[in-house]
């Protein structure tokens, strides 16, 4: 495979195209969902869907895209009214309600396309696609679909952009405000609904969760802005998209969706390692100074409780009184020194004045000894 490839082959181009607005959209909509700690709920809407494919194929008997996945979406409207109905009318909290529909709802589906699949009807092969996705079927007309939605989400989250902020941070302000929060939800719900149904055929009901959520948590690693995170994740899964195409198309036995959902997790991983903020790697790397300054603290507060005891803050102290000093090593002295905190001559330590002032203000504020 070349570069070029993806610019002349229309299987190929097509592909990287679809896959590319899909994970947008994904990271875009799952943005919201990370930030509303409702991040089954994508698992719950993909499973949720396909007992829609099921029945929308038993109706018409055909395995139209845009008629199946007008099922998937139906199915999937049906499964969030549900969870929010449990929610609302029991004392289940979410996350039970998720599981509830996630198994009920991909059971009863598994059981339907069973029963088609033992149908004389020889037009019903290939509906498993939807459990694992199957990327290289799309056609122009389906990544048409994927923009047209693409750029209506754009426009409802810009439109809606303060309201769907009030929501996500502070829900009970927003209704003392007078806004109308089950609309708002509903809204959100509903797109995010729709970018997983348009996902399906490409990731499949298995994975279509991990697209729309991998992106959004890789983003989140790298800023507090709700704006910035909604960016960054469709920038995550745009390029997840084109680089798990990239991959898969350089092995004739690789299945794009799994790869791109792969990726996804690589841009976590780094994400998770490598963000400064949030990163493991640098939270490390600040741990560790943050140890090193207590310990320079903690040698200077030592040091400054026995040169308060002399009428002479320079008056030289031999090195060897620090010996069972937990905090000290003669690197700690060195960095006093570099601080002119402390001198040293010979054998012998004294402080100077800018360090008996630095001491006096640790005292001040009571850090213990250890």
């Amino acid at each position: 495979m070349e570069l070029t490839d993806f610019f002349t082959d229309y299987t190929l181009r097509t592909i990287t195209l679809g896959t590319a607005v899909l994970g947008a959209i994904c990271g875009m909509l799952g943005s919201f969902a990370v930030l509303r700690k409702q991040s089954l709920l994508g698992d719950a809407i993909s499973h949720a869907a396909l007992p829609g494919i099921a029945i929308a194929f038993l109706i018409t008997g055909a395995k139209d895209s845009n008629v199946l996945l007008l099922g998937a979406l139906v199915s999937g409207l049906i499964g969030v009214f549900w969870i929010k109905g449990i929610v609302s009318k029991t004392h289940l909290k979410t996350d039970t309600a998720l599981g509830l529909i996630l198994s009920l709802f991909f059971g009863f589906g598994m059981l339907l396309l069973t029963f088609i699949q033992k149908q004389p009807n020889a037009n019903q092969a290939g509906l498993d696609k939807y459990l694992f996705g199957q990327a290289a079927t799309l056609v122009e007309s389906d990544v048409t679909l994927m923009i047209i939605v693409t750029a209506i989400s754009l426009v409802v989250i810009l439109l809606f952009w303060k309201e769907f902020k009030l929501l996500l941070f502070d829900k009970n302000y927003a209704m003392t405000l007078g806004f109308n929060t089950k609309f708002i939800d509903g809204l959100i719900s509903f797109f995010i609904v729709l970018a997983i149904v348009i996902g399906l055929q490409t990731v499949g009901v298995v994975l279509m969760s991990a697209m729309l959520l991998a992106p959004a948590a890789a983003a989140r690693q790298w800023t507090n802005s709700l704006g910035v995170m909604v960016i960054l994740a469709a920038i995550f899964g745009a390029f997840s998209g084109v680089f798990g195409t990239a991959i898969s198309a350089t092995q004739s036995n690789l299945s794009t969706g799994p790869v791109i959902v792969l990726v996804a997790a690589v841009f976590v991983v780094i994400s998770f390692v490598f963000s400064p903020e949030r990163g493991i790697l640098f939270k490390q790397i600040r741990l560790i100074k943050n140890r090193r300054d207590l310990e320079l603290q903690k040698t200077l507060y030592f040091m400054y409780d026995i040169v308060r005891k002399h009428d002479d803050i320079s008056r030289p102290h031999a090195i060897k009184i620090l010996n069972n000093f937990q905090g000290f090593t003669k690197g700690t002295l060195g960095k006093l020194v570099e601080k002119d905190w402390i001198t040293i001559a010979g054998d012998s330590w004294s402080m100077t004045g800018e360090g008996f002032h630095t001491a006096a203000n640790l005292y001040n504020t009571n850090i213990p000894e250890s």
